[in-house]
């Protein structure tokens, strides 16, 4: 099983231009993945999607992929036009469950918007693995303090309500589906590896459900974690180049952990894609 995770920030490019189909090209280049995740798809902001369907444009561009795209931000333009700014999972396995986790927007006194965790249930070899995406705030910490707890909640309520023994089996809306294996959360985190988010999202869980581990630091245990931000876009990251984008999964797959990669070369976006590879075998 293959996954690539990047923020697309909209196709922009480090030269200026929004060209989706050099993301997927370099995607695909990068890693023939199974499940690509990408943060950042605009409809209706002309600024940045310059009046394209870019969820659209990007299911048309994998036309083998199962494409879901939901919205963090659903508003109305003052011209009475619906935008919408969100995360998407295009995947080759079957889905068999999406969801769409609004993720905390306290209020504060900072510039912020509505963030999102986008979850698909796959169908793989290893069983129905959970696919969650994200985009976290990044002008907030307690925004983003806020967001990982709900993702790990989410995913403690997730693992607890697999166990339960009650299933519905009718065809209706109740219906109970398959519960996860495994899971994974990957996107924009907007926090690097020294931050303590980082290790909080590794955290245990009581009850024995499985930790998050960083696929990165499973795989590369005594290397730094590669650049994933600031290595060709100075303006948007003064700072130079760091990590800030992650795959995080379940301690089960630990092992299965064939290849972890970064694109440090490609300057489509204002950060690099991310590839993981996974063995794939029943758990």
């Amino acid at each position: 099983m293959k996954l690539l995770t990047w923020n697309i920030q909209w196709g922009l490019g480090c030269d200026g231009t929004v060209d989706l189909s050099r993301i997927v090209s370099t995607a695909r280049a990068f890693c023939d993945a199974d499940i690509f995740c990408f943060q950042e798809i605009s409809r209706g902001f002309t600024d940045y999607d310059h009046g394209e369907d870019q969820p659209a444009v990007l299911a048309r561009l994998l036309p083998d992929y199962t494409a879901i795209f939901r919205p963090a931000v659903d508003i109305t333009s003052p011209d009475g036009k619906r935008q919408v700014f969100g995360n998407m999972i295009l995947s080759r396995f079957p889905v068999l469950q999406v969801t769409s986790h609004m993720l905390p927007w306290p209020a504060t006194e900072a510039r912020t918007m509505q963030r999102q965790g986008l979850e698909a249930l796959v169908e793989t070899e290893f069983g129905p693995v959970s696919v969650t995406t994200c985009h976290l705030e990044f002008h907030s910490v307690e925004h983003r303090e806020a967001q990982v707890r709900e993702l790990r909640r989410l995913h403690e309520e997730r693992a607890k309500r697999g166990r339960l023994s009650f299933r519905d089996r009718t065809s209706g809306p109740y219906r109970t589906i398959a519960p996860a294996v495994a899971a994974l959360v990957c996107g924009d985190f907007n926090f690097e590896p020294h931050d303590p988010l980082y290790g909080e999202m590794q955290a245990l869980f009581a009850d024995d459900v499985p930790a998050f581990v960083d696929a990165w630091a499973a795989r590369h245990p005594r290397e730094p974690h590669a650049p994933t931000a600031g290595i060709a876009d100075v303006a948007q990251w003064p700072g130079g180049a760091h990590c800030r984008d992650f795959v995080f999964a379940t301690e089960n797959l630990q092992h299965s952990i064939l290849d972890v990669r970064v694109d440090t070369e490609t300057t489509a976006s204002d950060h690099q894609p991310v590839a993981v590879e996974f063995n794939i075998r029943p758990l």
